[in-house]
């Protein structure tokens, strides 16, 4: 093994050309840290906020990224077996610590899941943080029941996507919204019950299709449009809040007697690698493989692409989960 690697690095905040290519040292794990051989790895809208200076955390210069997939280049304390496959996520990666954007990435164990998959490497890059954020929105923020309906408010992300996939795996009733009629046909093929093209208010049509309101929703575009998908539920049914397409982020002047219907619950979620279980990935891998289920793969692009991967992230172009696979 080389002593250095490519890295992607980012010395301060600006716009995507602050994203440079440069040779680094390959980290030097101690036991309990893993070290991955970077393979793929996913896109996330997290890196655009923290490469723009506008995320909550984080320090420069840094590596971003905040999952990777690939295999186990060493593990001193034995947690894991050289060459394993793996992806790890989360965890402060590419904001505290060095994240993805490398051709190896150092982490604690504990943030580490194993898999086993033929798939290739672009779609298994495109899955460890879209599938733990749409399990967690499903498991822990909406918590739906077998045959139930749920809305999808920002169905052509790929968390969206991902959501849909899952939830028509649980039996659920999917309505999935998007900004463009175009896009309908990717939604519907995905399992989607019913596509609606979204302006600011879908509460009525919602309505029209699940009289009473559906049983719950998923928030992925933000809170400009959050009082109307909260006015598309049910009494007693949830809204999970759990991404921020918009980029509106917080309620100014928040009256909850005004924004809340009567008894419609509203959760959140953000997650960590320890919410996604491994026998969860591997379903779902297993799934793919089998034709059970769709990764919603985008644009691939290659390490020395970042700029241009992050300049289609921020013009909505990549349609689905964008990966970058590496050499």
């Amino acid at each position: 093994m080389t002593s250095t690697m490519r890295a992607v690095v980012v010395d301060g905040p600006g716009r995507p050309e602050v994203l440079t290519l440069r040779e680094r040292p390959i980290p030097e794990p101690e036991p309990g840290q893993v070290l991955i051989r970077v393979r793929a790895f996913g896109l996330n809208r997290s890196e655009l906020h923290f490469r723009q200076g506008v995320a909550a955390s984080g320090s420069f210069p840094r590596v971003p990224g905040i999952e990777a997939t690939g295999v186990v280049a060493a593990a001193p304390g034995g947690e894991l077996a050289e060459g394993a496959q793996v992806v790890t996520l989360m965890g402060g990666m590419g904001r505290e610590t060095d994240g993805g954007y490398a051709d190896y990435v150092l982490v604690p164990a504990a943030q580490v899941i194993a898999f086993r998959s033929g798939l290739p490497w672009e779609q298994l890059g495109a899955v460890p943080e879209m599938l733990q954020t749409a399990y967690g929105s499903l498991a822990v923020g909406v918590q739906p029941a077998p045959g139930g309906s749920l809305l999808i408010r920002g169905g052509t992300s790929s968390i969206g996507l991902a959501l849909i996939v899952l939830a028509k795996r649980l039996g659920l009733r999917v309505l999935a919204t998007t900004r463009r009629e175009q896009a309908r046909a990717q939604l519907e093929g995905l399992g989607a019950d019913h596509v609606l093209v979204d302006d600011g208010a879908v509460a009525d049509r919602v309505r029209e299709l699940v009289p009473g309101g559906v049983d719950g929703a998923v928030e992925l575009v933000g809170v400009n449009v959050l009082r109307d998908t909260l006015a598309s539920v049910r009494p007693g049914g949830t809204v999970c809040f759990t991404g921020m397409l918009s980029d509106q982020w917080s309620i100014p002047d928040f009256y909850p007697m005004d924004w809340l219907p009567n008894g419609v619950r509203l959760t959140a979620y953000s997650g960590e690698a320890a919410d996604l279980p491994a026998a969860v990935l591997q379903d779902f891998l297993d799934a793919v493989a089998a034709g059970e289920a769709t990764i919603p793969l985008g644009r691939v692009y290659r390490l020395d692409q970042i700029v241009q991967a992050h300049r289609d992230m921020e013009a909505g172009t990549v349609g689905g989960k964008g990966v970058v696979l590496l050499d």
